[in-house]
């Protein structure tokens, strides 16, 4: 696959003989509204036969002969890819492109709100071979810890194994329109309420037939942390083979106090579960300043503190697949998924930027006298994000969430990436 950025006077016609690529191929691939209608800075991605180039880290014993052999490629390829680089004298740490038919191998976790059965189902047809397990986000718990069903779910349990997808209960502390940290900390301080949560949430993992458990507790106060700990041990206890999913909110340092990320040990909680997420999204939050949703610096930094603390192989992160729409001088936000993003940009002849340093697009456009900045996630930013999950090593990604289309990236991860099964 290729990515060609749409430069002003371009049209899908001279894109199409410039690549040998049908129009209509090129229209579907991108989730375009028409053939007709482009803006500059739009990014297409275009069908190709080049190797993947994959992201590689150079670690202690490293040589180039090696890597060209682990690779199933050659020196001068590798050479070729690397302009600069001395091969006798490769350094700790240096990050070099190996191009290579072996592609990137990981896991991948789904989120889905159960909505339109329908529309549910006819989704998980189309991302069969793109997920390793799916969290069905439709339980939560009562005041004294009993586990329990909002939305009904037997449905897609039943697609997940038909399509070798592993289904994991998401169970949050959410209650009518947010996370409420006072259920967590109530339930998780009590031990009665806390073994009644394992209790309910065990007996209803295999009464409906899940493969596990995705823990979603969010803004839990700071003094259970220890007792958070306590509960994941005894779940998995309980669940045996069954996975332990835990999702947690991204940090660059350990501070015990505070109230977002102060309850997460990520050290303890990486001993328990079988795979921890780290909510690598929201960096530009709703109500917020317009920023990037996931700016690849940032990551960055989450992921070396992340591997401090955990295992790379037990470790995910969260790519959004969604955007925001801000007012510039309110702030009001409204969320829309990255097509939607793309083509609201289309719809209103708005060009798109692209910042570099967070590797993510922007674009800036006026309603009336209301200034709007969108921030959103298209193929140059998923890339790269695969290409970091590739260079540390990490065992997948998860994708909040597959309700919102995502071409662009479905094509990528089917195309360039092997996505393993339980």
């Amino acid at each position: 696959m290729a990515v060609h950025v749409v430069k002003t006077g371009e049209n899908l016609w001279t894109i199409s003989a410039l690549f040998g690529v049908p129009i209509q191929s090129i229209v579907e691939l991108n989730g375009l509204p028409s053939a007709s209608t482009l803006v500059p800075g739009l990014a297409l991605y275009l069908p190709d036969t080049m190797p993947l180039l994959r992201s590689y880290q150079i670690k202690p014993g490293d040589h180039i002969w090696k890597l060209a052999q682990q690779f199933n490629t050659d020196i001068p390829t590798i050479l070729a890819a690397n302009p600069g680089i001395n091969p006798n004298q490769l350094f700790i740490g240096q990050i070099i492109v190996i191009p290579s038919l072996l592609k990137l191998e990981m896991a991948t976790l789904g989120f889905i709100v159960p909505s339109s059965e329908s529309k549910d189902l006819e989704t998980l047809d189309s991302l069969a071979g793109q997920l390793t397990y799916l969290a069905i986000v439709a339980y939560s718990f009562t005041d004294d810890g009993f586990a329990f069903n909002e939305i009904e779910d037997t449905a897609i349990v039943s697609k997940c194994k038909e399509l070798n997808i592993t289904p994991l209960l998401m169970i949050r502390n959410f209650t009518v329109s947010d996370f409420s940290a006072d259920l967590a900390g109530r339930v998780l301080e009590n031990h009665t309420y806390r073994g009644n949560l394992v209790a309910s949430i065990m007996n209803l993992t295999v009464q409906r037939g899940f493969g596990g458990v995705s823990i979603d507790l969010e803004f839990i106060p700071p003094a259970r942390r220890s007792d958070f700990i306590i509960f994941l041990t005894d779940l998995k206890k309980a669940l045996g083979e069954l996975i332990l999913h835990v999702n947690v909110h991204a940090k660059t340092a350990d501070i015990p106090t505070n109230r977002i990320i102060g309850a997460y040990d990520y050290a303890a909680i990486g001993n328990v579960a079988d795979i921890v997420a780290v909510m690598t999204i929201d960096y530009g939050y709703p109500g917020g300043p317009p920023d990037p949703i996931a700016p690849i610096t940032w990551m960055q930094q989450v992921i070396e503190y992340s591997i401090t603390q955990i295992n790379p192989r037990k470790l995910q992160i969260a790519l959004p697949l969604y955007g925001y729409d801000k007012v510039v001088h309110t702030n009001a936000t409204h969320a829309l998924s990255v097509l939607a993003a793309q083509n609201k940009a289309i719809s209103t002849g708005t060009a798109i930027e692209f910042d570099k340093t967070a590797s993510s697009p922007w674009y800036r456009y006026w309603h009336g006298v209301e200034e709007h900045v969108v921030w959103f996630e298209d193929i140059r930013s998923f890339i790269e994000k695969y290409r970091l999950i590739d260079t540390c090593q990490l065992v997948g990604t998860t994708f909040w969430q597959i309700s919102l289309p995502a071409p662009q990236n479905w094509a990528y991860l089917s195309k360039k990436i092997t996505v393993v099964k339980k």
